[in-house]
């Protein structure tokens, strides 16, 4: 069985859990969104994705 999530849905809801939880604080988490906002209108955008995606699909080769 496969399942799809899309990575900003998880992201989003691990943010949300975790100021709820208390663990992170509003002002910290809006500039966590801001910086990652800027940062992907940097050059350095594309190989971060490039990363993400592969670390993404080696996950999805696991086999439980």
């Amino acid at each position: 069985m496969s399942l799809r999530i899309s990575l900003v849905l998880l992201l989003g809801i691990t943010l949300t859990v975790l100021i709820r939880g208390g663990s992170l604080k509003g002002g910290p988490a809006a500039v966590s969104v801001l910086f990652g906002f800027s940062l992907a209108s940097t050059s350095l955008a594309p190989n971060i994705n490039q990363f993400v995606i592969g670390v993404a699909d080696m996950v999805g080769q696991i086999r439980f």
